[in-house]
């Protein structure tokens, strides 16, 4: 397969600085090296970058760097369609989470013209459900899943042109911190979300497999968005908002796995790793082997010739 690696250095959409160096962080963790050792081509790499934070005004406090934020999502929902119309798989590395406005955007619009429906399998111990008026931050990383599905600041679900996802195709696996009027929206919604009590009960296997055809059933395959704070902090330090209770190391490879395994996934993202806020370099050493699980790698592989 014929891979584009995207590096989004943004850590405007966040309420903690430093994920704008994850990218960087993953890239020297080896992803570009192993990624070819899967026997996958990197046909391009490329990076979009956004000014400092102190080179900036917040501007609106409910939509914290609104404008920069915009400008960063729709540069990558341009850049990515470009890669799916040339048949490559965009590899995205963030970056907050945020940036999967663009991600998504750029790949519903190509979808759209096909005459096809995206969904997406969203890991994440938030639900990203907020809009400028439920905010209690006014950080734009906690507006992404919002955004896709139609519902916040006209700049950002303008990208799309209309709303990237339905609802009835949109899962979030390992919620586990979601605010209060976030979750009446969440409620609302449509979406299914996987909470990490629910994943505790039924196992991640049963939820993985229910989420991945969730996201599969009548769309022309899935994109795995997945915020490296999903993960319990024991295994991935390296996040802005870290929040205890997450998904295991084998449950966090456990999806990518399966979603590998569907032969339906259209683009991987993973996002938020902060190298501030890690220990030797750990969540992105994760991170890297969790987009390798995604791409194919698997425990008893066949060697290659």
């Amino acid at each position: 397969m014929d891979v584009a690696v995207t590096s989004v250095h943004i850590d405007l959409g966040a309420g903690r600085r430093g994920t704008d160096m994850g990218p960087s962080a993953i890239l020297v963790a080896g992803l570009l090296q192993s990624l070819e050792r899967l026997g996958h081509k990197v046909a391009r790499v490329g990076r979009i970058s956004v000014p400092r934070a102190e080179e900036l005004s917040p501007g609106d406090p409910s939509a914290r760097y609104l404008p920069a934020v915009f400008e960063a999502c729709r540069d990558l929902a341009d850049r990515v369609e470009q890669q799916v119309e040339a048949g490559l798989f965009p590899v995205v590395l963030g970056g907050d989470h945020s940036q999967a406005i663009g991600t998504l955007s750029g790949l519903a619009r190509v979808l759209r013209r096909r005459g096809q429906r995206l969904g997406v399998v969203w890991v994440d111990a938030h639900t990203d459900m907020n809009t400028p008026e439920t905010s209690p931050s006014g950080n734009i990383h906690g507006m992404p899943l919002a955004v896709l599905l139609g519902h916040g600041a006209p700049e950002l679900t303008g990208i799309s042109g209309e709303p990237a996802l339905d609802p009835r195709n949109v899962s979030v696996i390992g919620a586990r911190d979601v605010d209060p009027e976030e979750a009446e929206h969440v409620l609302r919604s449509g979406i299914r979300v996987y909470t990490m009590s629910e994943i505790d009960t039924r196992g991640m296997a049963v939820c993985a497999h229910e989420a991945i055809e969730r996201a599969t059933n009548g769309t022309a395959g899935l994109v795995l968005s997945f915020d490296m704070d999903g993960v319990d902090p024991n295994h991935a330090p390296g996040v802005g908002t870290p929040v205890h209770g997450g998904l295991t190391f084998r449950e966090a490879h456990l999806v990518c796995e399966l979603a590998a395994a569907s032969r339906a996934l259209l683009a991987v993202e993973v996002v938020e790793v902060n190298p501030a806020c890690d220990h030797e370099n750990r969540t992105a050493r994760l991170a890297c082997e969790l987009i390798q699980s995604a791409l194919g790698r698997q425990i008893l592989a066949p060697r290659r010739t």
